[in-house]
């Protein structure tokens, strides 16, 4: 009696919720679509080897039909709404046997808010890419001004709680990945470190998947410190910058240093588009092919309500010979102080050079327009929610779900110039 009541109760629940049946052999396995999504991404067969994002993908969760069904689910989410065409079900069908495009993040991860693996993990998933996150801290929120709060809350959070992963942790980690033979992947993004033997354990992480797969192409965002109200300061120790300078960056294959962060890296100063362009030559020659410098804030080239984003590649040509690309884009300055922007952008990045290998100047759009949008939509909200005082810094946490469209398919709106 009680085996036959659920049974119906079973029954009842299926024909609520538009009998979505699972995939033959694979048990409660339901292939879903985001509602509203505008493009889908998958990866395409190999190492390395880069995504392509496709239109028109699937709206609600639908189930896989069963051999011969000749059926579809009517989707849970979005009553009314009417199963993709055959032809997209078919790209579907295509993109569950493809190997995925995986990436290993190490950096930080805040429980409210977005920095670090926060910021970066969600991107890189709408935008098609497996993330494995390993957090280089665990922290109740982030830690952005917190010696300079003030009373209404404006530059930072008064309080923060929360644990630091040790040295020996992370290597117990990656040898529990070691051990059980997935630690294949193409991409490593690295972010905010604290500690000086962590970034060298980081180091040996690296180096250790580059020997397995010397495609993998590492993605790092040297965490060093930031300027504000044109004065720089370190927010990690100072012993991590040699590390960063002799160890790390000349791993890395792409970099996304600030103006501070360039500086400190090259031991050169940056008040002139002149003076960047001449550090980012250095930084090729400590090894990365691509370089972006963020946040930049010359003197006199840059407006008040300007920064400036500069990006230099270096690309090896069939005959052997190298090819340099460099771009300039001006993005305009908001009125607000925001939090795990440069998480994000390095995110960004690196998903839209997957996605355009051969177009440089449109990744760096792409994923600055992107950054564009998300700020905007952040700022707009937070000023609605402060009613037209000054936003609090709980309410300028970057609004990154509700960005999700702008992050799949970001419209341009910042056209880079080629140097």
């Amino acid at each position: 009696m009680l085996a036959r009541a659920l049974r119906t109760h079973v029954v009842s629940l299926a024909r609520l919720f538009g009998s979505a049946r699972a995939t033959p052999g694979v048990t409660g396995r339901v292939d879903s679509t985001p509602a509203g999504a505008t493009a889908g991404a998958r990866s395409t067969p190999g190492p390395g080897t880069r995504a392509t994002l496709e239109s028109g993908a699937g709206v609600g969760a639908r189930a896989t039909p069963e051999p011969g069904a000749g059926t579809e689910a009517t989707p849970v989410l979005g009553a009314g709404v009417q199963p993709s065409r055959r032809g997209a079900e078919s790209r579907d069908a295509q993109m569950e046997c493809e190997p995925e495009c995986r990436v290993l993040s190490i950096q930080s991860h805040v429980v409210r808010g977005y920095v670090g693996n926060k910021s970066a993990a969600f991107p890189l998933q709408v935008l098609g890419f497996e993330v494995d996150t390993i957090n280089s801290v665990q922290f109740s929120n982030h830690t952005a001004g917190i010696h300079d709060c003030i009373k209404d809350g404006t530059v930072g959070y008064a309080h923060w709680r929360g644990q630091v992963l040790k040295s020996d942790e992370l290597k117990e980690l990656y040898q529990g990945l070691r051990l059980n033979d997935i630690t294949r992947y193409d991409y490593v993004l690295t972010g905010y470190t604290a500690d000086k033997s962590f970034l060298e354990q980081l180091v040996g992480i690296v180096k250790d998947l580059k020997k397995q797969n010397p495609k993998v192409i590492y993605v790092c965002d040297p965490v060093l410190g930031d300027k504000w109200n044109g004065e720089g300061s370190m927010y990690v120790p100072e012993e991590l910058l040699p590390v960063y300078r002799d160890q790390v960056v000349p791993l890395a294959d792409i970099i996304t240093p600030n103006q501070f962060e360039a500086e400190l890296l090259t031991g050169r100063t940056l008040n002139t588009e002149k003076e960047a362009l001449e550090v980012m030559e250095v930084l090729h020659a400590m090894g990365p092919h691509t370089v972006l410098i963020t946040s930049s804030d010359f003197i006199p080239s840059c407006e008040n309500d300007l920064l400036v984003v500069l990006g230099s590649r270096i690309t090896c040509k069939p005959d052997g010979t190298n090819s340099k690309e460099k771009i300039r884009l001006e993005i305009p300055k908001l009125d607000a102080v925001f939090v795990g922007t440069g998480d994000l952008f390095a995110a960004m990045l690196l998903a839209w050079i997957h996605h355009h290998p051969d177009n440089f100047k449109l990744a760096c759009e792409k994923a600055v327009s992107a950054m564009s949008h998300v700020l905007k939509r952040t700022l707009s909200c937070a000023q609605a929610q402060a009613g037209g005082g000054k936003p609090r810094v709980a309410e300028l946490e970057i609004r990154m779900v509700q960005s999700k469209r702008d992050i799949e398919n970001p419209k341009v709106l910042i056209q880079a110039t080629t140097l």
